[in-house]
């Protein structure tokens, strides 16, 4: 999903106060079915992060789907929740894909592909700079993801046929909404900050992100 509009957040408390501090709600969910540090293939760990987002997400009525082509959220419909669906089992287009659902609110999660619409790869010089302003905070969120699972995070222009933007602007901005969460001058949404304390909990031993475990040089 590469949205041309922007989104409304859903903000709740700082990075910082949420992970450091998990309430009995969120604890009692935070469930390690299997061990994330024994997994030693894509495959599982892509089963593995299936497996956990629907159990720690699923008061919410919405899974994590494999798809075999591009990525679409389909809303719940009267007997089926809603999906989340990333391309061609990717582990990092999971996370891109879970960040947009983390920042939509509650009432684009009712439309399909949460009600935004999108230029393919082939977008004009105007259209990309839309482009990298709505993705700023969506790919700040998934290194945040990406950190607590301990992968590697590369930021996506996605415009390999159209004009391309400035990808040293665009990663100055990712670095400044990142450390705009740690600072508390922005919040993150909900559902992110539930994901990232989740992440924690089974793959660091609870232990918390800290924003010098972020430098800008890793965005290069």
């Amino acid at each position: 999903m590469h949205l041309l509009q922007p989104q409304t957040e859903v903000t709740i408390s700082s990075l910082m106060s949420t992970i450091s501090t998990f309430d009995s709600d969120i604890s009692a969910d935070q469930v390690q079915l299997s061990e994330w540090e024994k997994l030693s293939t894509e495959a599982e760990q892509v089963d593995w992060l299936i497996l956990h987002f629907n159990h720690w997400f699923s008061h919410l009525n919405v899974n994590l789907v494999k798809g075999d082509f591009e990525p679409e959220y389909f809303p719940a419909g009267e007997n089926t929740p809603a999906r989340i669906q990333f391309a061609h089992g990717f582990f990092n287009s999971a996370l891109h894909e879970i960040s947009h659902w983390t920042i939509a609110g509650d009432k684009r999660r009712l439309l399909p592909d949460l009600g935004y619409w999108y230029a393919p790869d082939g977008r004009s010089q105007e259209q990309q700079a839309l482009f990298e302003q709505v993705e700023i905070k969506p790919q700040a969120i998934e290194w945040l993801f990406a950190k607590a699972f301990g992968r590697k995070f590369r930021v996506s222009l996605d415009n390999l046929t159209g004009e391309g933007g400035n990808g040293a602007v665009f990663k100055d901005n990712v670095f400044a909404q990142l450390q705009a969460y740690f600072s508390g001058e922005a919040t993150l949404p909900r559902d992110a900050q539930r994901f990232i304390s989740c992440i924690c909990h089974c793959t660091r031993a609870g232990k918390i992100l800290q924003a010098n475990e972020f430098q800008r040089e890793m965005l290069d």
